[in-house]
């Protein structure tokens, strides 16, 4: 029986991941062992990026829901719990819109999140 050799997986193997450092500078793209390695290092940022991108708008959305209840004369946390208080259950994200895009109903709920 002839032996088996691996060529056509290796070279598909190492085409994959010179296909994924297209782009990169200099001879991560070109060598295969370098290319690998950022790949990797690629790959952990971008992972790493994914959980980051929920914080970032996190942080923005509770951001302009605080200049939204500053312009109001109230502060974000008074203004969380008072909507906790009177049962409003709308997310930050939301919040942050009607902020931006109507600033009359966001001093309703203001208002509200006050009396409650």
């Amino acid at each position: 029986m002839a032996r088996v050799k691996g060529a056509l997986a290796t070279r598909k193997r190492r085409n994959k991941v010179l296909k994924l450092a297209k782009g990169y500078y200099g001879a991560k793209s070109k060598h295969f062992k370098m290319a690998k390695q950022a790949v990797m290092k690629s790959g952990n940022y971008a992972y790493i990026g994914r959980k980051q991108r929920k914080r970032d708008f996190r942080r923005l959305w509770i951001t302009r829901i605080s200049a939204g209840c500053k312009a109001n004369g109230m502060n974000y946390s008074t203004f969380i719990n008072g909507l906790k208080k009177a049962g409003i259950m709308l997310n930050r994200k939301m919040l942050s819109e009607i902020a931006i895009a109507d600033p009359a109903a966001f001093a309703g709920l203001v208002e509200t999140a006050k009396n409650a």
